[in-house]
């Protein structure tokens, strides 16, 4: 009998022992850069995920950290690996058309050589606070083209076989508002980068080619778990539609439509229908797209299964040329990432509902609510995504004050937050009322109103505004969200300069219900007056 180590097999314990070590590489990685990083949006809220990917551009492990930028992740990679990379370089790219999501998200990629041939790469993204661009934060309501949001790096070299590239630091660090705070979050990244590299060769140091062998096996195992929990999904074609709430430069609705057809182990979305690209900053890379959709797919298998590229290869995504999720340069495209991805989340969902309805819960919040404040001096920049209410299940309310969908970061801290910038933070509590009534109760959004204590320019980016989240079940939708300036209502999009004093609210929407209301539990109907979740 053959011995199985000889053709390349690994038994399931040492494959288990292997994937448990490749995650912990990739979590370690996401420790090193949050301690190491100075920006609060980054060390208080980690905003950042990283991922270790092999020789190939495939995702092998990752950090449970955010959804948008790790399905998106494989792009950078292979991007990188048509620049020749060799041991020692880091490689630095936020353009979202070669690679990146928007500006604001900086991505290093470092080849993983730690006896000078390269098997892997090691992956951080973060969203640095500010990247240059018309206005602070690098994410203007108004912007028609990408030039106006930020410096847009291809895939260059940080660090060039080992020496620093100083030329690349002192153009990035030229170009944004807060320099200091941007060269220690680049310094944190490459911290992360160059500490996968080293634990990964403590592993090859262990299991030596086992190692090389367990990244096809990893990939192989999700991909058959994946294609197992498709297979169990009822096929046919579903359909779904929603709408983004206006561009930043027109208020007009923008189509987002889904076809999602189930064949066997196979998933196809196509989403023929969705608006043609806009004038204004809602465009998503088709990157962006994808990563939305994968995330879906893992919610309605199992999040269980290891994430990694065999995840994504039961799945095949189409978008027209030119449209709203795969537009061409020079578009704007930093709404995209952070609101349209949410959209694309919402209607796939409900494309599926039809076919699993017990496994999708009702409309979340739908939205990120995106807030920006900082000074054009380049004093300070704070940017925050702020929790709202999560859907109701079939058979258990929504969490309140989460964040939903394609973002997975913290809060920051009140604390943190008034050491770091000149602001107050006045209230930060739910909001009763704001989940959607049925069987079983949508989550509550929050409200968070702060005092700005200087004259600064404050952006917002924010949806459902207008379009409550959906109920399911005969479930009453979540209220809509709201946003204040010194008490007069906004747009959901705007970018408005303001003096020492004034102060923002942002009412966040809750999640829609599910079920007939009159099928409520009145104990859990009590509970919910004697909790303040419910108005009397």
């Amino acid at each position: 009998m053959s011995d199985p180590a000889t053709e390349g097999e690994i038994d399931p314990v040492t494959l288990e022992i292997l994937r448990n070590q490749l995650e912990s590489v990739a979590s370690e990685m996401g420790h090193v850069l949050i301690r190491g990083a100075y920006s609060p949006n980054i060390k208080e809220r980690q905003d950042c995920s990283t991922a270790i990917f092999d020789a190939d551009g495939r995702m092998v492990a990752q950090a449970e950290h955010i959804p948008v930028h790790l399905g998106a992740m494989p792009d950078a990679v292979a991007v990188v690996l048509d620049e020749d990379p060799k041991p020692g370089d880091v490689f630095v790219v936020n353009d979202p058309f070669a690679g990146g999501t928007h500006l604001p998200d900086v991505t290093l990629v470092s080849p993983i050589a730690p006896n000078g041939e390269i098997v892997g790469f090691a992956v951080s993204r973060a969203h640095h606070a500010d990247v240059g661009g018309s206005a602070p934060g690098s994410m203007p309501p108004g912007a028609r083209e990408i030039y106006e949001e930020g410096l847009r790096l291809p895939a260059v070299r940080l660090v060039d076989g080992g020496e620093p590239n100083e030329a690349v630091r002192d153009l990035i660090l030229a170009n944004v508002r807060t320099p200091d705070e941007r060269e220690a979050d680049l310094r944190a990244q490459r911290a992360a980068n160059a500490r996968a590299e080293e634990r990964v060769g403590e592993l090859l140091d262990e299991h030596g080619d086992t190692l090389l062998d367990a990244f096809d096996a990893v990939v192989d195992y999700s991909r058959e778990r994946v294609e197992s929990e498709i297979r169990d999904l009822p096929d046919g074609t579903y359909r779904a539609a929603d709408a983004l709430e206006g561009d930043g430069v027109t208020d007009a609705d923008i189509p987002v439509a889904v076809t999602v057809t189930v064949d066997g182990a196979a998933i196809g979305v196509d989403f023929a229908g969705t608006a043609d690209q806009v004038d204004g900053n809602l465009n998503a890379p088709f990157s962006v797209a994808k990563s939305a959709v994968y995330f879906v797919v893992r919610a309605v298998t199992d999040p269980e299964i290891p994430p990694n590229h065999g995840c994504y290869e039961p799945v095949s995504i189409s978008a027209p040329e030119g449209s709203l999720l795969d537009p061409r340069p020079p578009a704007a495209v930093v709404g995209g990432n952070v609101e349209t991805s949410q959209r694309v989340t919402d209607v796939t969902l409900a494309a599926l509902a039809e076919a699993v309805p017990d496994a999708i819960p009702a409309g979340g919040q739908g939205t990120m609510n995106n807030v920006i404040v900082g000074d054009r001096a380049g004093e300070f920049t704070y940017y925050e995504t702020i929790a709202g209410g999560f859907g109701a299940r079939p058979s258990r309310d929504g969490m309140d004050g989460v964040q939903v969908g394609m973002t997975n970061t913290l809060n920051t801290p009140v604390e943190a937050l008034e050491t770091a910038y000149p602001l107050r933070v006045e209230r930060y509590a739910l909001r009763p009322g704001s989940g959607g009534d049925g069987r079983h109760r949508g989550g509550l959004g929050l409200e968070r109103t702060v005092t700005v204590e200087t004259d600064a320019t404050v952006s917002l980016l924010t949806e459902r505004r207008r379009t409550a989240p959906r109920g399911l079940d005969g479930g009453e939708d979540g209220a809509l969200g709201e946003n204040l300036i010194d008490g007069e209502a906004v747009p959901a999009k705007t970018s408005v300069d303001v003096a020492a004093g004034t102060t923002v609210s942002i009412r966040t929407p809750g999640g829609g219900g599910h079920g007939d209301p009159a099928e409520r539990d009145p104990d859990a109907r009590e509970r919910d007056r004697r909790d303040g979740k419910i108005a009397d």
